[in-house]
This record gives C-alpha cells, sequence and structure tokens, in this order.
C-alpha cells in the first residue's frame, strides 16, 4: 500500500465521477477541474481513509484508491 504523506505529490488514478470539496459544508463539483494527469498536493489525512489534495482548481477529498504517488 503507498504511504501518502503531507505535501506528497499525488495524481489520479482515474477520473472520478464528481469531485467533492474540502471545505468546511463540502460541494460536489465537476470532474473536469482536475486533469488526470496534474500533479497535487496532500494537505490533509482525513478519516476513513480519505485525503484533502490541493489541486490548482481547488482542495479535493479522495479515497486513497483513487490517487497515486509521484516521485
Amino acid at each position: 500500500m503507498d504511504q501518502f504523506d503531507l505535501g506528497a505529490g499525488v495524481q489520479l488514478r482515474v477520473q472520478p465521477r464528481y469531485l467533492k470539496t474540502a471545505d468546511a459544508m463540502p460541494m460536489l463539483r465537476p470532474p473536469d477541474l482536475v486533469d488526470p494527469a496534474e500533479v497535487g498536493e496532500v494537505t490533509a489525512i482525513k478519516a476513513g481513509n480519505q485525503l484533502a489534495v490541493r489541486f490548482r482548481r481547488g482542495i479535493f477529498l479522495f479515497e486513497r484508491s483513487q490517487l497515486r504517488l509521484v516521485s
């Protein structure tokens, strides 16, 4: 299993059906806000195997299985 630490660079494994913002009141956003080739930065490790990741167009929540580490 990949070790995701704060500040780690990640990319999407697959494009999700929607994106969930990491705001106090999360909203669902269209998936095209994040390009699958874009590298994001892990900003928080949440309960339930979720990670908050900062991409160019915002911070979104993802399951660990949706992400892969980049070097």
